[in-house]
């Protein structure tokens, strides 16, 4: 419901700047290698159709490329980063 919300705010925020060529756009990342998640990891691997946790890098190089000019034309969208995997 939360990832709904924040989709739908993304949404709103997105027409109300785009008359000022700013955009927004929103990341959903699924399991990610991190301190944090290091003790489970195996445990999710299996619920993820790649068969692995994502790697911060390749979060930061889709949030990289949706701050870039080449995504200029991207706004109000929710980007599923997540190897597959539906909890």
């Amino acid at each position: 419901m939360t990832k709904g919300a924040v989709a739908s705010l993304v949404r709103g925020i997105s027409i109300d700047l785009a008359p000022r060529g700013i955009t927004v756009n929103n990341v959903q990342p699924g399991p990610t290698e991190t301190d944090m998640t290091a003790a489970h990891a195996e445990m999710v691997k299996p619920l993820v159709p790649l068969g692995r946790l994502g790697k911060p890098e390749e979060i930061a190089g889709l949030v990289a490329y949706l701050a870039s000019a080449e995504a200029g034309f991207i706004t109000g969208s929710s980007q599923t980063i997540d190897g597959g995997y539906v909890a």
